[in-house]
């Protein structure tokens, strides 16, 4: 039987930058996020940053980040603290042994509540989007996301789960449903702004819960015969 989840608290669905982060700062985030989720890392210049964030000062970005790579990292980071304190959270409700479908939506569902907290339109999928496509972000996106103990737990609990599978075939599997998860929220985000689908995130969140499972719980026909993937980093 899988554990009950408890309910989720909307009063912790804010954004958090930082103890030092001002309005002006969020205003910048919120426009970088937007730009880059429309057109791509980069085809948008910090000039262009700062001017549809409504400045007139051009080097805002540099004063208040310092340089590209800080406004990326807070870009992929910002959501991060009340996402893994929702993971602890959900975590500390489940058994021990507690099963692999309960263990995933540890693991998703907190991307999928913070994605349904934010306003329309929301572009932080179609952000991530972006910037798993591009070589040259995997350093930053790396830095972004190491020692995120709530996962690795997480990630511990759920090998210790599968340990009846073959160790490679469970991480291939792990490693397609990524970019599985994030492509269809992010087309899933842009159908939305577009009023195609009313938001139903809660059943987006427990659709990928569903199929996740399925995936990696699914029989293992031929062992010796899987594909490999290299290490990456976690976007969710």
């Amino acid at each position: 039987m899988s554990a009950e989840i408890p309910a989720w608290d909307a009063t912790k669905g804010c954004t958090a930058v930082g103890k030092h982060s001002d309005k002006a700062r969020e205003v910048l985030l919120d426009a970088a996020e937007e730009l880059f989720a429309r057109h791509g890392i980069d085809a948008v210049s910090n000039r262009r940053i700062a001017e549809h964030a409504g400045t007139a000062n051009h080097s805002a970005v540099a004063y208040h980040f310092g340089d590209r790579d800080e406004l990326l990292r807070l870009l992929l980071t910002r959501h991060l603290p009340e996402m893994n304190r929702r993971r602890m959270e959900l975590a500390a409700a489940l058994p021990e042994d507690a099963e692999v479908r309960d263990l995933l939506a540890c693991m998703v569902l907190p991307w999928i509540e913070y994605l349904a907290s934010r306003p329309v339109p929301s572009w932080h999928a179609r952000f991530l989007f972006q910037v798993q496509s591009i070589p040259s972000m995997s350093e930053i996106l790396k830095s972004a996301t190491v020692n995120n103990t709530e996962i690795e737990s997480l990630i511990q609990r759920l090998q210790k789960a599968l340990s009846h599978l073959p160790e490679q075939v469970v991480k291939g599997r792990s490693l397609v449903l990524g970019p599985m998860v994030l492509g269809i929220s992010a087309s899933y985000e842009e159908r939305i702004q577009n009023g195609e689908n009313e938001p139903n995130w809660a059943g987006v969140g427990y659709f990928f819960v569903d199929s996740c499972t399925g995936m990696l719980t699914a029989p293992v026909t031929h062992p010796d015969d899987f594909i490999s993937f290299p290490n990456t980093p976690y976007l969710i």
